[in-house]
Order: structure tokens, then C-alpha cells, then sequence
């Protein structure tokens, strides 16, 4: 048995995180947990942000997300599985 886990570092905020948000909502099913980060608040927004996926499913609809997400310009993402040892 394996969790599955995948981090999004969107370097572009400003002008990839409406597609990286419509991306994921299209991807909605697969996503159990999603954490979004990013340093700064009000009138100090940073442009890097980054989101923490954990998700269900098929590897193979993993990895076809995480394709999908790098072909986005300044969005660089990660597919990971993790052991569970029982």
C-alpha cells in the first residue's frame, strides 16, 4: 500500500494560478487533501506558491495531471509515493 502525494511550486503566481486552479478542480475527483501556500499577505504577495496534493485513485491519472501541470511556464510539479508500512 502507498500514499500518494504531489507538490506544485506555481513560480508565476500571478499569471498561472487560474489555469493551475481550473486544472485542479477538473482534476477534483483525484484530490483528497490540498493545501495551498504562499509567503506574503495584502500588499506583499509573493509570486511563488506552493500546494500540497494528497490523492486517490489511479497512478496513471496521477502522472497524467502532473504532465499536465508542467507544461505550464513557472509551474514545476512533483509526483511522489510514499510506503505505508503496516
Amino acid at each position: 500500500m502507498t500514499k500518494n502525494f504531489m507538490i506544485i511550486v506555481v513560480n508565476l503566481r500571478k499569471k498561472e494560478a487560474v489555469t493551475v486552479q481550473k486544472i485542479l478542480t477538473e482534476w477534483g475527483c483525484f484530490i483528497k487533501t490540498r493545501l495551498g501556500l504562499h509567503e506574503g499577505v495584502l500588499d506583499q504577495c509573493s509570486e511563488v506558491g506552493s500546494i500540497i496534493l494528497e490523492l486517490v485513485g489511479e497512478k496513471e491519472k496521477h502522472q497524467e495531471l502532473t504532465r499536465k501541470l508542467n507544461l505550464l511556464a513557472g509551474v514545476n510539479a512533483q509526483y511522489f509515493e510514499i510506503p505505508v508500512k503496516m
